[in-house]
C-alpha cells in the first residue's frame, strides 16, 4: 500500500495543470498550490501516508459531514424537514433552488443545507457553546485533542461571506431558521474554518468505514444505519454539481472542501484523505480527484466493483 502511496504522490508531483485556489475567501487565496498529501488509514488502523501530510489546512465544507452527524445525533430523521436528502446539480453557493422550494435546501452539503444544519446544532446554544460541541465530536473521532480552528480563515470567511449571508436571510425569510442569521452564519464560518492535516481527517472518518464504529478505539460514534445513510449522501451530493463525476471516476463516497481537501471512504477497507489546493471549475480539489480516481484502479476500492 504504502508503494502506492508513494507512486501517486510522485505521479501528483509531474502535474502542471494544478487548478486555481480558493482565490474569493483571502485567506486561502495565499496557499501555495504547489503541495499535495495523501494519507490513507485502513480498517485495522494501518496508516499509510506521502507528501505533505502533517501540514494544515481549512477543511472547509468537509466539516459539514461531522455537523451533519451530530445534528442527526440531535434530532433523529425529523432534521430532514429542515433540509432535503437529493443531489442539488447547481454550485454549492446558488440560491436558485431555495426560491423554488419555499427556503429548505435540497441537501446538507451544499451551502444553504450546511447553514441549516449549523442552525439545528445550534438548538439554542450560543456560537460558542456549539461551536465547542463541534471541535470536541472532531477531536474525539479523530482521537487528537490538537485539533483547532483557524480564527484568521474565519475572520477572513466572515469578510466575504456576503453570498452565504444572503442565503441565510432568504431561509429566516421563510422561518426555516431558529436562531439569529448572524450567529448561525458565525457558527457556520467557524466550524468550516477548522484546520487539520490529511492523517488527522483520514483518521476522523474512520466511524465511516466500518458501519459506525471507529474499529482503531473500538468506540461506536453512530449507529450502523446512519453511517450508511450519511456514505449515501456523501457519494450523491458531497462534491457539489460535480458529485456525478466524481461518483463515475472515482465510486467512492466523498466530501470536498474549496480548501483543497477531499475524504473518502471505501466502506469496509480505509478512510482516505487527499489535499492539493488547486480547485477545478467547480470547486473540488483537481489533482486531490485524480489521485482518488488512481487509487481506486490499483486497490479496486471502487463501491461499484464486483
Amino acid at each position: 500500500m504504502q508503494k502506492i502511496v508513494d507512486s501517486i504522490y510522485q505521479k501528483m508531483c509531474a502535474r502542471t495543470d494544478r487548478g486555481k485556489v480558493a482565490n474569493y475567501i483571502p485567506q486561502l487565496a495565499c496557499v501555495d498550490p504547489n503541495q499535495f498529501a495523501l494519507t490513507i488509514v485502513t480498517q485495522e488502523g494501518h496508516v499509510y501516508s506521502s507528501g505533505c501530510a502533517d501540514t494544515l489546512f481549512s477543511i472547509q465544507s468537509i466539516s459539514k459531514v461531522f455537523t451533519l452527524t451530530i445534528a442527526l445525533g440531535k434530532l433523529g430523521d425529523a432534521l430532514w424537514t429542515r433540509v432535503g436528502r437529493e443531489p442539488s446539480g447547481d454550485p454549492f453557493n446558488s440560491i436558485v433552488q431555495l426560491e423554488h422550494e419555499s427556503g429548505i435546501p435540497r441537501n446538507p452539503f451544499i451551502n444553504a443545507g450546511a447553514i441549516a444544519i449549523a442552525d439545528a446544532v445550534m438548538g439554542h446554544n450560543a456560537p460558542k457553546e456549539t461551536l465547542a460541541e463541534i471541535l470536541h465530536f472532531v477531536r474525539f473521532i479523530a482521537n487528537d485533542d490538537s485539533i483547532s480552528i483557524d480564527e484568521k480563515v474565519a475572520q477572513s470567511e466572515m469578510m466575504t461571506g456576503s453570498r452565504n449571508a444572503s442565503l441565510a436571510y432568504f431561509m429566516d425569510s421563510f422561518d426555516r431558521l431558529d436562531n439569529p442569521v448572524e450567529k448561525v452564519l458565525g457558527t457556520y464560518f467557524h466550524h468550516c474554518s477548522i484546520s487539520m492535516n490529511t492523517q488527522q481527517l483520514a483518521k476522523a472518518g474512520m466511524f465511516l468505514v466500518s458501519n459506525g464504529t471507529n474499529h482503531c478505539t473500538g468506540v461506536r460514534v453512530v449507529p450502523e444505519h446512519r453511517a450508511r445513510r450519511i456514505n449515501s449522501l456523501m457519494l450523491m451530493c458531497g462534491h457539489y454539481d460535480g458529485s456525478g463525476e466524481f461518483a463515475y471516476r472515482v465510486g467512492l463516497p466523498g466530501k470536498s472542501g474549496v480548501g483543497g481537501g477531499i475524504l473518502a471512504i471505501a466502506p469496509g477497507k480505509a478512510s482516505i484523505a487527499v489535499w492539493s489546493p488547486g480547485l477545478d471549475k467547480i470547486g473540488n480539489s483537481k489533482l486531490g480527484t485524480e489521485a482518488l480516481e488512481m487509487l481506486v484502479q490499483e486497490t479496486g476500492w471502487s463501491i461499484f466493483g464486483y
